[in-house]
């Protein structure tokens, strides 16, 4: 194996690397693939002390995307060497080229590559790697694969075989909470056989019941069911879900705690008689039971509560004896009660908001406690300092039910932290150029934030959120965005069913304020008026007497915009609808993205100055496609003229998609529930679509009748093909 690496002014990496491959396998040479380096992280190591000696020569990262990037760079800076495995189609994929060495694994199929535990054995054996780190996801809480390590004299970089089993399995460690007087929920701490058992369970504790994998996580094998008719659906669902993600289909049932928060305690034990907890995550916005925005510390608990969740939680940990990172999960009601819910063995996703409020770098802690070291820490020295936010942008859907989202990214640019503060931080896999692949989670990036306390974080990540350039894929960015905005979230309302009940017809983008509304269209007329203003920069004697007179039109809404005054390309005031605004263009972060200073024109000095970003996505006739508050936005720029002739022009009509059923994303069919001839009514199923690991049900949107069944089970679809036909 051989790299070499060159640091260029504009911090491209140069790699030349040599990828191996297992046998059968297909192996090829990558060599000068440029990579757009990351800011290396920004919080405090446990020691600034210089490794004299690597704590491993060599690790393996059993895992893909982001996390292995994240482990690589700790890896890195500790002086170990790394080991990518990839799938055939991830061959190219940032983490390979981040690494020392790559191993192809198997094919595209998760079971094939990243789940073949005989293929990844082979690849460490092959590479000589001494420790292997999980990620997240996977074979990260597979008890199996850490008995075959520790049969091998590999070190996992994480808990034993033991206490993964007791806690991974969520009937057993239900079972070991309750002995460890930690606060469960009610329900059977059984595997449950069929629907008739499940169904007498649930009559037993009552509805609502939640039915989860028994090896589950992720929010992936979870439904909720409120009657027996969504029990038995939620069964089959979570029971195909759960064998897909997991290769066991166990599942439990328990009550279902409804309008609860969930907050999760982070431990760290070193196996040698020390355990402490690293404060808690809020991680309450969730949509289909995964988590979406996540925040640490919780804007709820106090400190007594705080100290009593750490307290059961390093109670659990000590009585499986735990060892390296984990995550007490746990369901909490408005009188500040917690309940436990279950025990990640791994790192979390959400980890780096930890690492931002306490300073410590947990995948560090991770490997030093794999290599036999004591933690040599106290719980007094775990401080709570700051606010941080985490926000997973994932290629996804928002205004189609987060259905996933699958291309090439044409146009990515992260954000800046402009501040160079380090308080912006963006944990991805992915460069331009890259493909998200329907194979696997749609996982763009984490964009954590930072500040002094809640408000500032979420100002950060609002304007990080304004910046981030994703082009080619549909995201979630609008959504987020949005919840910046929402009143309930900033003031810290949160539940699990924070999203249903605020959006309980789905996301349909961001609703413009009025001064929301009035920036957009004084930055578009500023943009379009700079564009126009070209030609005439050496003759201004030649600008027409209405040039700087527009009719800007947004969401069928159209407004009266004129420039009054023009310093170049920089400065303007602008009248918006009979108000007058000082624009200035205070700096271009990329091609796309535009830094505006906005304020009210009037005799008074104090008059606020506003912050706006504006993303120009593209040309469209008589205006420009734009992303304002996360949102897109369709913004003509007409002259007065132009808009009066457009007044006379017919209106494109809507096309009637009500007859007929399109597939809202790739995927592949696993059911179909109606045939020809079939009459059905509204909110009936018709069939399931599985893509990125969930099943997915397609309902009937009104009662009709079945006229055409075009696909069967085991078939796979493409996005907006028709499925099935009606009358």
């Amino acid at each position: 194996f051989s790299i070499q690496k060159e640091i260029t002014q504009t911090n491209t990496v140069l790699f030349k690397m040599s990828i191996r491959s297992l046998s059968g396998f297909s192996s090829l040479s990558l060599k000068n693939n440029a990579i757009r380096g990351n800011k290396s992280l920004r919080f405090a190591s446990q020691t600034k002390e210089k490794v004299q000696k690597p704590l491993f020569n060599k690790i393996l990262i059993a895992n893909r995307g982001e996390i292995a990037c994240r482990v690589i760079k700790t890896a890195k800076k500790l002086g170990i060497k790394t080991v990518a495995i990839h799938s055939e189609p991830d061959v190219n994929s940032l983490h390979v080229r981040l690494a020392d060495e790559a191993v192809c694994v198997g094919p595209a199929k998760s079971s094939e590559s990243y789940l073949n535990m005989d293929n990844i054995l082979k690849a460490i054996k092959a590479t000589g790697a001494e420790a292997v780190h999980p990620g997240y996801g996977f074979l990260s809480e597979n008890p199996k694969f850490v008995k075959l390590l520790e049969a091998n004299g590999v070190t996992f970089i994480g808990p034993g075989s033991h206490a993964m089993y007791s806690m991974g399995d969520k009937i057993e460690s239900k079972k070991l909470a309750q002995k460890a007087g930690v606060n469960v929920i009610p329900g059977r701490l059984a595997d449950i056989k069929d629907v008739p058992e499940m169904l007498e369970i649930a009559k037993e504790i009552g509805y609502p019941i939640m039915i989860k994998a028994s090896a589950g996580g992720g929010g992936k094998g979870m439904r909720i069911a409120w009657n027996d008719k969504e029990a038995e659906e939620g069964y089959r669902l979570a029971k195909q879900e759960a064998s897909n993600s997991f290769g066991d289909d166990r599942l439990l049932v328990e009550k279902y705690i409804d309008n609860p928060r969930h907050i999760e305690i982070q431990v760290m034990a070193d196996g040698k008689g020390t355990t402490l907890y690293f404060n808690e995550r809020e991680c309450s916005i969730q949509r289909r039971n995964q988590k979406v925005l996540e925040e640490a510390p919780s804007p709820f608990l106090d400190e007594a509560t705080r100290k009593a969740m750490g307290a059961q939680a390093c109670a659990l940990a000590e009585a499986v004896g735990y060892k390296s990172a984990g995550t007490v999960e746990f369901l909490v009601d408005s009188q500040r009660n917690f309940y436990f819910l279950e025990m990640n063995t791994r790192l979390q996703v959400e980890h780096p908001i930890t690492e931002y409020i306490t300073g410590y770098d947990l995948v560090e802690l991770m490997l030093k406690v794999a290599a036999g070291e004591k933690l040599n820490l106290k719980q007094s020295d775990i401080p709570l300092k700051g606010w941080a936010m985490e926000a997973r942008v994932y290629a996804e859907d928002p205004l189609r039910n987060f259905l996933p989202s699958i291309g090439r990214l044409n146009g990515y640019v992260e954000p800046q932290d402009i501040n160079n503060d380090g308080t912006v931080r963006v944990d991805s896999g992915v460069v331009e150029g890259d493909d998200i692949q329907v194979h696997y989670d749609p996982l763009i990036s984490k964009l954590v934030t930072y500040g002094p306390d809640r408000e500032s974080s979420i100002k950060r990540m609002s304007e990080a959120l304004d910046s981030y350039v994703i082009r080619g894929v549909n995201h979630n960015v609008p959504f987020l965005r949005s919840m910046m905005e929402h009143p309930r979230y900033v003031e810290g309302r949160l539940t699990t069913k924070f999203i249903q009940e605020e959006y309980p017809e789905g996301f349909k983008g961001h609703e413009l304020t009025e001064s929301q509304r009035e920036e957009l269209l004084a930055t578009v007329a500023f943009q379009h008026f700079a564009r126009l203003f070209k030609p005439y920069q050496n003759n201004t004697d030649s600008i027409p007497p209405s040039f700087g007179n527009f009719v800007v039109t947004v969401q069928d809404q159209s407004f009266p915009v004129s420039i009054e005054e023009a310093q170049e390309n920089a400065y303007a005031i602008i009248n918006v609808n009979g108000k007058l605004f000082e624009v200035e263009c205070s700096s271009l972060l990329s091609d796309q993205v535009q830094y505006y200073e906005l304020r009210e024109a009037s005799e008074e000095e104090s008059a606020p100055t506003k912050r706006s970003v504006l993303q120009v996505i593209k040309r469209i006739p008589q205006g420009y496609k734009v992303q304002h508050y996360g949102s897109l936005f369709d913004v003509m720029v007409q002259s007065e003229k132009e808009h009066e002739m457009w007044k006379l022009m017919p209106k494109k009509q809507a096309v009637d998609t009500t007859k007929v059923l399109e597939s809202p994303m790739p995927g592949r069919i696993t059911s179909v529930a109606v045939k020809e001839g079939d009459t059905v009514t509204a909110g009936q199923e018709l069939a399931v679509v599985e893509a990125m690991k969930m099943q997915n049900v397609l309902r009937a949107q009104r009662d009709t009748k079945v006229t055409k069944v075009h696909v069967k089970p085991g078939q796979d679809v493409q996005v907006d093909q028709v499925l099935i036909e009606f009358a």
